[in-house]
């Protein structure tokens, strides 16, 4: 049995992460492909046999307009967290076919969440994964940002995926030498650039994990929505998990010169007014 991770790039021309553990939670490939026809030989020879290909990009989108009920329902349990999901619509042209389901099916995988099928696709999302999983509060930031922000919010997940060597179910990636020499290549990285083209591997680790954690642990997992509207599979929140608080920014103190300055001002214009009071007075005594 194989679980394989797909985080799928709106493009053939840009970056999809590719990666695939087997049933004992070993790293056995991560990487990157590109067009459709690189990325079904990449996993070409973990999918001909049982499997389970967890896909970070809509699969089923039949709504005209506005957001798919599976995103409207996890985004109530997850908008909080900053890891809400993006409306997925036909008036978008990429949904009318949706790439994901085009792969899915060229795979000859079942994409029913409830299938019984030995060869499945279903649809993930690494962000509301990752706050479950990692017990987080908020996402990592490691997608936009400052260049220094992204790429340690990037080595921060990629050493919580390492603990997930002690989690149920375990996944094993630290003996896996391209991941290793991803590892380094983030911690060596100088430009965004690099980030842009090593986050796509570790977030297809992500739903590699949650594809391996749905297996084992089918009853700590929410299917939101469903075969027929769309759907999203992700561990299910805690609920004592909690976003973190939104602390109101404090008042800037006063500066004393521009209080001064506002004091000047408005005893100026009592004083205009004052005088002209007197003057109305005066002309109503005459």
């Amino acid at each position: 049995m194989h679980f394989v991770g797909l985080d799928l790039a709106w493009g053939e021309k840009n970056n999809t992460g590719v990666a695939v553990v087997d049933s004992d939670g070993r790293l056995l490939r991560v990487g990157a492909a590109h067009d459709d026809a690189s990325i079904e030989a990449a996993v070409e020879q973990y999918v001909s046999d049982d499997c389970l290909v967890a896909i970070d990009a809509p699969l089923i989108v039949r709504n005209p307009a506005g957001a798919r009920p599976c995103e409207t329902a996890l985004n109530r349990d997850f908008h909080r967290f900053e890891a809400g999901a993006h409306p997925a619509n036909t008036e978008n042209p990429a949904f009318r076919n949706p790439r994901g389901a085009r792969i899915a099916t060229a795979l000859t995988l079942d994409m029913d969440p409830a299938s019984s099928s030995h060869r499945r696709a279903i649809e993930v999302y690494p962000h509301p994964a990752s706050i479950v999983l990692f017990d987080l509060n908020k996402t990592l930031k490691y997608k936009k940002g400052s260049f220094e922000t992204r790429r340690s919010e990037l080595l921060r997940l990629m050493t919580l995926i390492e603990g997930l060597d002690k989690a149920s179910p375990r996944l094993r990636v630290n003996h896996n030498v391209s991941w290793v020499e991803l590892r380094k290549r983030v911690e060596a990285a100088t430009r965004p650039v690099q980030l842009d083209r090593d986050e796509d591997p570790v977030d297809a680790v992500v739903c590699a994990y949650v594809a391996l954690y749905w297996y084992h642990r089918r009853e700590d997992v929410t299917i939101y929505g469903d075969f027929a509207t769309g759907y999203i599979v992700t561990p299910t929140p805690p609920p004592d998990l909690a976003p973190t608080p939104r602390h109101r920014a404090k008042p800037r103190p006063p500066d004393i010169a521009e209080l001064r300055d506002r004091v000047a001002q408005v005893a100026g214009l009592l004083d205009e007014a004052q005088r002209a009071l007197s003057e109305i007075h005066g002309a109503l005594d005459d």
